[in-house]
């Protein structure tokens, strides 16, 4: 067990580890990979260790199981001779009787002084030789016996030190093993927070070039020449004065990209113009007061910069918000009249993700029917029925 020392030896470098990774993503990265590496070494040294706790622990029953064997050989050893003693005690008595022999030699077998010099004399001349010589030799294997069974115990004692040496040294390595895995959590941890912080301030880096963008298209784009007059009770195309109108899917609504001002549809009520669940955060909504959809809500979200607030009454003159060309460009459908940011089709269950649904559908010929392009179906016939009273365009 000579290798257990060394191993020990060599695992308390192990248990020394160095601080928390510092607050920098490259030499995080490069402390991620170390920390693997040294896992895997330990890892290592671990599983050596078991093998050679197992080795040591098997060796221990071995020489427990041959120093009980020993013992139960000592034991019939001993009944041997006690018998061969009994043979010889009815030796000496049948020649006692006989008158072959003196009856003081009876005391020879008494067990106090049957080892003596003298008794031995006298067991020999009334004892036959092949019980003498059977008594010599279970006394011989006795000696032989005792002796192997001392050898056995000494061999134990060091296999028991072994055994013990090995679990601490098994011990020292896996708790060097969870040290490295809890430094490696801790520095992976870190890394993430680094990487979340970087990606957070790339993103508010390019939304501030998204709307110092917007802001000088908006300063220099020329007004789209829109002849506009509006009807009571009438709906208007709300994207009228959009540059670079591109209709894009049906989904929950109609997404477009594009830049300019968007209008509100027909008369009605702010109900909402906030939302962080869609893209930009914006979502205005507001519930239409006149026309066929009167009471129903309309909403307008994404990449707007809002120009109204809740409460506020709208016509089709107001503009909802300043759309700028940022990276979801803008999505306008039919919402929840509540005001709670979600849409028609979300409430009905019709959205899976990137389907056409019917909500999406009605509100598309809407936009058509007052001038605007209609968006492009993903399937057809789209998800999902209308209520039964729902306008139709």
């Amino acid at each position: 067990m000579l290798g257990a020392v060394a191993l020990l030896a060599a695992l308390c470098a192990l248990v020394v580890r160095s601080g928390p990774a510092s607050a920098d993503i490259k030499s995080d990265q490069t402390r991620v990979t170390q920390l693997g590496r040294q896992i895997a070494i330990d890892g290592q040294a671990v599983q050596t260790l078991v093998v050679e706790y197992d080795r040591a622990q098997a060796h221990e029953a071995a020489i427990e199981a041959q120093v009980t064997a020993a013992q139960d050989h000592l034991t019939q050893d001993r009944a041997n001779e006690t018998h061969d003693r009994a043979v010889l005690r009815a030796i000496a008595i049948k020649n006692y009787m006989s008158g072959a022999v003196d009856g003081s030699l009876l005391a020879l077998f008494d067990t106090s002084d049957a080892d003596s010099w003298a008794g031995e004399q006298e067991y020999n001349k009334i004892a036959t030789q092949g019980v003498s010589a059977a008594i010599d030799a279970v006394r011989v294997d006795a000696q032989h016996t005792e002796q192997a069974e001392t050898a056995l115990r000494a061999a134990q004692v060091q296999a028991q030190a072994s055994v013990q040496q090995l679990a601490g040294a098994r011990q020292a390595a896996q708790g060097a093993l969870t040290r490295d895995d809890t430094l490696l959590s801790q520095t992976k941890g870190d890394l993430q927070n680094l990487l979340a912080i970087a990606a957070k301030q790339r993103q508010e880096a390019e939304e501030r070039e998204e709307e110092e963008l917007a802001a000088a298209q908006a300063a220099t784009q020329r007004p789209v020449n829109v002849t506009f007059n509006p009807t009571p009770g009438t709906y208007s195309n709300p994207l009228r004065a959009i540059n670079g109108l591109n209709p894009e899917r049906v989904d929950q609504g109609v997404d477009y990209s594009g830049f300019g001002l968007i209008y509100a549809v027909g008369d009605g009520v702010i109900l909402s113009t906030v939302n962080s669940g869609w893209p930009g955060g914006t979502f205005i909504s507001y519930r239409l007061t006149d026309g066929p959809a009167a009471g129903l809500a309309v909403y307008a979200a994404e990449d707007i910069d809002p120009m109204v607030s809740v409460g506020q009454a709208v016509t089709p003159g107001t503009a909802l918000g300043a759309m700028y060309e940022g990276p979801d460009g803008i999505e306008t459908g039919w919402a929840d009249p509540s005001g709670d940011g979600v849409s028609m089709a979300n409430d009905a269950g019709q959205f899976s993700g990137a389907n056409s649904t019917a909500f999406g559908a009605n509100f598309s010929q809407l936009l058509a029917s007052v001038g605007a392009p209609a968006g492009v179906m993903q399937n057809n016939p789209p998800t999902g029925v209308l209520p039964a009273n729902w306008p139709s365009w």
